[in-house]
């Protein structure tokens, strides 16, 4: 059987940490932030972890 690819654009996107989980950063920052508040706007530069119900598929994608 063939290796499994990484699917580029989630490589691109997420990070493993050294427990296996995954790193992603969060949306809605790159434009129009004027009207959102700056706590808003400062919180949304913080990475955050994947979530469990999506974690399985991720790793689907992100084999290595």
């Amino acid at each position: 059987m063939p290796k499994m690819k990484t699917h580029r654009g989630a490589a691109k996107r997420f990070k493993k940490t050294g427990t296996g989980q995954l790193k992603r950063y969060k949306a809605y920052k790159s434009h129009k932030t004027g009207k959102k508040s700056p706590k808003r706007v400062r919180n949304l530069r913080k990475g955050t972890l994947v979530s469990d119900a999506d974690l399985k598929r991720m790793k689907k994608v992100l084999p290595y």
